[in-house]
């Protein structure tokens, strides 16, 4: 897993995946398999569809635990991009994230990009460096690959 953090508007995590890309794909839009590696959502794959991930708050950074977001564009199996706002007081973080997959091998290439963090705000900045750390992004792609490896990611897709 690569994750770069130098740029402080944008996170950058890459990690290859051993599963074709259909099995990772459904684990991004199957809102039951989002729940079980990444926060319960109403996801629904349509542009323009809007639905909310929700978590634990933490207030250390003035994020209030809901994500506000909307479906912005898709290519199915390659790519997938949405908003994700947190209006939280002192927060206001207005952003994307984008997954990228690339066959690679027998598996699968997935890049993130989560971009739109303000260089200014010291409550995004922090969260930027929570989400682009080991806890963070990272962090969330090994629960990705662990229900990747058990259970119903598998499917008549492969």
């Amino acid at each position: 897993m690569t994750t770069t953090g130098d740029d402080l508007r944008t996170i950058h995590v890459d990690q290859f995946l051993p599963h074709p890309p259909a099995r990772v794909w459904r684990a991004l839009t199957d809102p039951e398999l989002l729940a079980r590696w990444f926060m319960p959502c109403d996801f629904r794959l349509e542009i323009g569809h809007r639905f909310t991930l929700t978590t634990q708050p933490r207030p250390n950074v003035r994020f209030e635990g809901v994500c506000h977001c909307q479906v912005l564009e898709f290519e199915n199996e390659k790519m997938l991009r949405y908003s994700w706002r947190d209006p939280g007081q002192d927060n206001g973080l207005d952003s994307t994230v984008t997954w990228r997959l690339e066959p690679e091998g027998t598996g699968t290439r997935l890049f993130l990009e989560h971009d739109g963090f303000d260089p200014d705000n010291p409550n995004q900045q922090m969260g930027r460096r929570i989400m682009g750390g080991p806890g963070g992004w990272a962090g969330i792609l090994r629960r990705l690959d662990g229900t990747l490896d058990t259970g119903p990611a598998a499917g008549a897709e492969e």
